[in-house]
This record gives C-alpha cells, sequence and structure tokens, in this order.
C-alpha cells in the first residue's frame, strides 16, 4: 500500500464509525504564561485510552475476511496492544499480543481485559520479534506492526486531519516520537503547518537519526515514557526526512512537570508520553512565540505504582513553574 495524504483521508473514512472524534482543550492560563495559542488534542480519550486505535483500526478495517480468519497477532510493550485487542474484540478475531517482561502492568491488563492472548518474552526487540514469530507460526494470525507499516501511519495520520478540521490553521504541531507511526502520518496531511516530534533524552534515537542521517536500529532507553521506548521504524524515518520535520527532546523532570502542570490546569488525566510535547515546548517557547500550537495528547493509560515516586512535590512544582513560566525569554533554541 502506498501511504500518502490521499491514503490518510481514506482512513479516516475507513475508521470514522469506530474511533472517537477526540475533543480540543484549551486553556487561556497556559496562553498567557507561554505568549501563544495552544490546542491539545484529547487522543486519551479514544477507546483504551490511546490514538494507537487509529492505526489499528485501519490496518484491521483494511484486510479481507480470509486475511483475518485467523486473528492478528503483534508485539507491544502497551497502547498498541491494547488498541490491537480492541479492534479485534470489535470484528470478532482472536488477538495475540507478545508483551515484555516489566512493562506496564496496567497497559497488559487492559489487552487481557479486551479479551487478548498475552504471551509474555524477555525484553529486548530481538526478544520480541522472536517470540512473535513464534506465535505467528502457531496461530497463523495476521502481523499488524506497532508502527512501520503504510496502513498504521495512514491511521495515526487521521489524528492531524481531523484537528484541522477542528479547530483554525496550526502554525507547528508538536508530536510525541517513539515508533514514528504519528509523526509520519502527520507529516504526510500537514499542510503549511510545521510539524515537531517530541522525544525523551534518554530515548533520543529519531533526534539522533535525523542529525546524523542514518537510523538509529538500537537503542537502550532510560525514560519514564514507556510508549516511547521503541526505536523509530525505518518508513516512518523516510517520510518525516523527506519533510524536513525535526524533532526538540526534554528531560525527565521536564516532562513530568508538564504532565502535572496539564493534570492541574486542565484536568485532563495523561500518561508520560503525551506530555513530552508540552514539555518541549515549555522549554523552546521562544521559537513558538505568537504562535497557534497543536499538542496531541497521546495516551491516558497511567501507570501510578511505577510513577508514584517520581512526582513533583508542590515545592518542585513552584520551582519549575518560576524556571519555565516565568523567566524571560532568550534566544531561540535549535533543533535538528
Amino acid at each position: 500500500m502506498r501511504v500518502d495524504d490521499h491514503a490518510v483521508r481514506e482512513a479516516l473514512v475507513r475508521i470514522d464509525s469506530h474511533v472517537v472524534q477526540t475533543p480540543i482543550f484549551r486553556n487561556d492560563t497556559l496562553d498567557q504564561r507561554l505568549g501563544l495559542r495552544l490546542s491539545l488534542k484529547g487522543e486519551h480519550l479514544q477507546p483504551v485510552g490511546s490514538f494507537k486505535v487509529r492505526g489499528a483500526a485501519n490496518m484491521v478495517l483494511s484486510q479481507s475476511p480470509d486475511a483475518l480468519i485467523a486473528g492478528v497477532c503483534t508485539h507491544s510493550s502497551g497502547n498498541h496492544g491494547a488498541a490491537l485487542a480492541w479492534i479485534a474484540k470489535v470484528c470478532g478475531i482472536p488477538a495475540y499480543i507478545v508483551v515484555p517482561r516489566g512493562c506496564s502492568s496496567v497497559k497488559k491488563q487492559l489487552a487481557m481485559d479486551l479479551g487478548a492472548t498475552v504471551i509474555e518474552c524477555e525484553p529486548g526487540m530481538a526478544a520480541r520479534e522472536a517470540k512473535l514469530a513464534e506465535v505467528a507460526g502457531r496461530t497463523h494470525a495476521l502481523y499488524v506492526p506497532p508502527y512501520n507499516a503504510s496502513e498504521i501511519i495512514a491511521g495515526q495520520g487521521t489524528t492531524l486531519l481531523e484537528l484541522q478540521g477542528q479547530t483554525s490553521q496550526l502554525d507547528a504541531l508538536i508530536v510525541p516520537v517513539g515508533g514514528g507511526g504519528l509523526f509520519a502520518g502527520c507529516c504526510l496531511v500537514k499542510g503549511s503547518t510545521q510539524v515537531f516530534g517530541a522525544e525523551p533524552a534518554g530515548a533520543d534515537d529519531a533526534f539522533r537519526s535525523l542529525a546524523t542521517d542514518i537510523l538509529v536500529r538500537e537503542q537502550e532507553p532510560d525514560t519514564l515514557c514507556d510508549g516511547l521506548r521503541a526505536t523509530l521504524g525505518s518508513l516512518n524515518f523516510e517520510i518525516i526526512r523527506a519533510h524536513g520535520a525535526g524533532v526538540f527532546l526534554a528531560s525527565e523532570e521536564a516532562i513530568v512537570f508538564a504532565m502535572q502542570l496539564i493534570w492541574r490546569l486542565t484536568k485532563q488525566f495523561i500518561e508520560p508520553s503525551s506530555a513530552v510535547t508540552l514539555a518541549v515546548l515549555l522549554e523552546n517557547r521562544a521559537q513558538f512565540q505568537g504562535q497557534h500550537v497543536g499538542l496531541i495528547l497521546t495516551g491516558g493509560n497511567v501507570d501510578m505504582d511505577a510513577l508514584r515516586s517520581q512526582l513533583l512535590s508542590d515545592d518542585a512544582m513552584i520551582d519549575w513553574e518560576n524556571r519555565l513560566l516565568k523567566t524571560a525569554l532568550s534566544g531561540v533554541p535549535q533543533c535538528n
């Protein structure tokens, strides 16, 4: 399947009756403090709490009945697995999800609650792919990749297509980057909007790939953002590079601060992987002064047991607010 803006528009029609047209959140306090207009798209309110339902639904619904007769399978550390389990349940077919040991218990349980068969494997992409090959060989289920496939990219790109119909022209859009399906899909339909990726500094393979023009295929991520630990897909890399999109990095503390700030100001309960967008905006706001900026809040499946010890105290939140929201702007930061 060729993936372009036309494929994204077809995907929006295909998945329309299965996904939610998620709302846009505005906050005057953030606008005033940042000196820009901010529109936050609430993809954490999709079925199973993640934008991932768009790509999974588009790929599954693109298949013939014969291709789905044995069900679907994938490897996933979280939201993609739950999304595939959800669309499989909708279609009445089996789903087999390979998950690495130590992944989010919340997301793993979500897939099981939706009726998926969950198979554990050792951490690491090689172990995941080996176990998936075993499962696919035994079940003959169709493999639905987490991000590196045309149908997935087209489905994820419907996020921006939908946002464009809900608000006035965006000057910039910032999206989280893990495997890059959402980033690549949004690039395909960006029009005159500048699209940027947001990545944790402890999982910066997309930043390094674009900076060196060589795809980083392996890394050892060190970040709370469990949804952003995957390495950039090869197809996604080619699309993102062709559109000249850049990536900003955010520290772990900035991500946690941004997440707690969104919790407090918008009352929306998002996970760290979603908050990386606001984190990079806060740390690079000079570049976006006076603009209309969109942020995609990609997921809301928070594992509080894993996160609780990392949350900032009230005093720490005040310190971060003074540092990021009240300091004078100076210079324009660099983005690859």
